[in-house]
């Protein structure tokens, strides 16, 4: 029979706490909750009136709402406070010892049907639940911050949870207008174990200095649609917290990617925990303040030493060629298509006409300035009709000899001082660079489909690119409108190396049947924000590409943690690739 619950108490008032026991006194729920001493409860109490505050000045609540609200929460520093409670919701530091005696304490002063729910992000319910003499009554309720806005919970059971427990734990989640999905007992869940990682991998980056911190944070921003970038992210929520996760996820699970980033250890001893002590890979105004310092960013790429560009080649004619060359065209700039044949080049033309038409009747083009950027564009066939052009970008096959033999091509006809770029997403440019006799003159342009929409372009110089064809590639970024990140030449540059290996992880997650495709989906779109689940970027992506991009990120960085999951491999094999197939993780 199901259990009625009218009172919940909630043991700890940190912003977690506080903001669990604002959800339940939202919900109509009496809430008893308890902290150390007065001060705690002082700060929690602050907290909860600060919060509804902002949600009445927010037209969220109104003042009888605010005050019914506060008046169903009480107060205390005694656990015995929660002798009559239906349900206990556990809210304090992760440390299991900690974790541990509250539970054990609980266990003496409430009725033997209560259950116990821990807020843990990342320790074992089940280690928690044996100190007490209910472990069948023990689950795991993972709230994410802030828990009033946020609506994803976790619900995590372990081998000795009472099935009929979780089925009450759930309908209780959904009564709080939450969506829970329900997960087995493993550090970092479902949410933490596939964020987490990609911080982690994020700090790396910018600790091996790779990129900047900036341009990782506009990377993933731009190029992946996710509402922070990874540093950004870290510093809101606190890099002690980050590191605690990430240790527990590595002693669970050895995978060397899980291991915090020795730059996060320095970082909290130097105090630098993020906004809440009002520094951390940003500085900000004031402790757990969101507003950067201005001072304290990094500059950009000096364009000054730039070379002048009015006319572009544009090499191939495929969706990115035809995406780049509209790009260039509305910003002015000539255009000279070349093609393998007549045909193919009218057609990208076409194509490009068609794009055109499409913005003019939504109103984002007229059509006087459609016709002037169409009529900038000049098709070819001949790689000579290139010989005069300031810049070329090559976007033919993603196939190394293919792209090496255009270089060639390109090095006897193009003018001396010309930048040639690359579009590749994973191919080294250096490679490109080696087939010219100039590889001063080689960078990678890495635009992201489709061109005319995305905001993004990765810079990509290798050892031997010249600083002023960098500056080059920013200037012309900026001229047509795309923010520009730089990195150096390695497998991935920013994005692909830091969101495939993410994709991998929740494959291996899923082939460990940990938990369903669609839950995997939901809690990183519920919990993290994110514009699309892991399984629904993969079957848009093309399964055949993610797994040839996933084995290049391999097969250079040589991690264990990059191998490929064997799942996605089999259904490639299988001919699954998602959505251009009908099927791929999900059928369409």
């Amino acid at each position: 029979m199901a259990r009625d619950i009218s009172t919940v108490g909630v043991v700890g008032l940190g912003t977690m706490g506080a903001g669990i026991a604002e959800v339940l006194a939202r919900s109509g729920l009496d809430v008893v909750t308890v902290e150390l001493d007065e001060a705690g409860v002082a700060r929690g109490r602050g907290h909860i009136e600060h919060s509804t505050e902002r949600a009445l000045s927010g037209g969220k609540l109104d003042a009888a709402g605010r005050e019914a609200l506060l008046g169903r929460i009480r107060y205390g520093t005694s656990l015995s406070d929660l002798s009559e409670v239906d349900l206990v919701v556990e809210a304090i530091p992760e440390s299991l010892g900690l974790k541990a005696d509250v539970f054990a304490e609980l266990d003496k002063i409430t009725r033997p049907e209560v259950v116990f729910a821990s807020n843990t992000s990342s320790l074992s319910i089940t280690e928690i639940g044996v100190h007490t003499a209910r472990p069948g009554k023990v689950v795991g309720m993972h709230f994410f911050n802030p828990a009033p806005v946020q609506k994803l919970v976790e619900i995590v059971k372990t081998v000795v949870t009472e099935p009929e427990v979780v089925t009450e734990v759930v309908a209780f989640a959904e009564r709080l207008g939450k969506v829970p999905v329900v997960i087995g007992d493993r550090a970092g869940f479902i949410a933490n174990a596939l964020l987490f990682g990609y911080l982690n991998h994020a700090v790396r980056m910018y600790e091996q200095r790779y990129a900047t911190r900036e341009d990782l944070d506009a990377a993933m921003r731009f190029g992946c649609g996710y509402p922070m970038g990874p540093l950004a992210l870290l510093d809101l929520i606190g890099l002690d917290t980050a590191y605690e996760i990430l240790d527990t996820m590595y002693h669970q699970s050895r995978n060397r990617l899980h291991a915090p980033a020795p730059l996060l250890k320095q970082m909290i001893t130097a105090n630098l925990l993020g906004r809440k002590t009002g520094r951390g890979f940003y500085t900000y105004d004031a402790p757990d303040s969101p507003n950067v310092v201005a001072a304290d960013v990094a500059s950009t790429v000096d364009v000054s030493a730039a070379r002048p560009v009015a006319r572009v080649g544009v090499v191939g004619t495929g969706t990115m060629a035809t995406g780049i060359a509209e790009v260039f065209a509305k910003r002015g700039l000539d255009v000279v298509l070349r093609a393998r044949s007549l045909e193919k080049a009218q057609a990208s033309v076409a194509r490009v006409k068609k794009s055109l038409d499409k913005a003019v009747v939504k109103g984002k083009l007229s059509e006087e300035d459609a016709a002037a950027a169409l009529a900038r564009i000049t098709p070819v066939t001949d790689f000579e009709a290139l010989a005069d052009v300031d810049l070329v970008v090559e976007a033919v096959a993603e196939e190394l000899p293919v792209k090496q033999a255009v270089f060639a091509a390109l090095d006897e006809v193009v003018r001396p001082g010309a930048v040639l770029a690359t579009t590749t997403s994973s191919l080294p440019v250096i490679e490109c660079a080696a087939a010219t006799s100039r590889p001063a003159d080689v960078i990678g342009l890495h635009f992201f489909n489709p061109a005319p929409v995305m905001k993004l372009v990765e810079v990509v110089s290798t050892i031997a690119t010249a600083p002023d064809v960098v500056a080059t590639a920013s200037a012309v970024c900026k001229a047509v409108g795309k923010h520009a990140v730089h990195c150096g030449d390695r497998a991935g540059f920013i994005v692909n190396a830091l969101l495939f290996p993410y994709l991998n992880d929740a494959v291996k997650m899923l082939e460990a049947h940990y938990a369903g495709a669609d839950d995997i989906d939901t809690a990183m779109k519920v919990g993290c924000g994110l514009p699309m689940g892991p399984f629904e970027l993969l079957d848009v992506v093309g399964l055949d590409v993610s797994l040839a991009i996933q084995r290049t990120l391999y097969n250079e960085f040589r991690e264990e943690g990059f191998a490929p999951a064997p799942l996605l491999e089999h259904l490639v094999t299988a001919g699954r690739l998602g959505r251009k197939t009908g099927k791929g993780f999900k059928d369409y």
